[in-house]
């Protein structure tokens, strides 16, 4: 059950992620779940730092809530704007 849990939450942040940044992004269903994956696990990581002070790596929680989605959003946002650097960064 939880693995559909991280699938429709991946889905979700992705989606709301990439319709939020500007820009085009390109990729797939399967691209934007991995997005919203990834966002959660930096968002939840980022979150975590600001209430105890310490970096772990950790989800934006374990179900789907509203806080859940959107620290999985910023997270995915965040995900966007490293890649876009990175991007940038090997084509010049």
């Amino acid at each position: 059950m939880n693995i559909i849990v991280w699938v429709v939450l991946g889905l979700l942040a992705g989606a709301i992620a990439k319709a939020v940044y500007p820009g085009y992004q390109g990729g797939g269903m399967l691209s934007t779940m991995i997005l919203g994956i990834v966002g959660a696990f930096i968002g939840g990581s980022l979150l975590t730092l600001l209430q105890t002070g310490t970096l772990q790596l950790t989800a934006a929680g374990s179900g789907l809530s509203i806080t859940g989605i959107l620290v999985a959003v910023l997270g995915a946002i965040i995900a966007i704007y490293i890649w876009g650097l990175l991007r940038r960064s090997s084509n010049a």
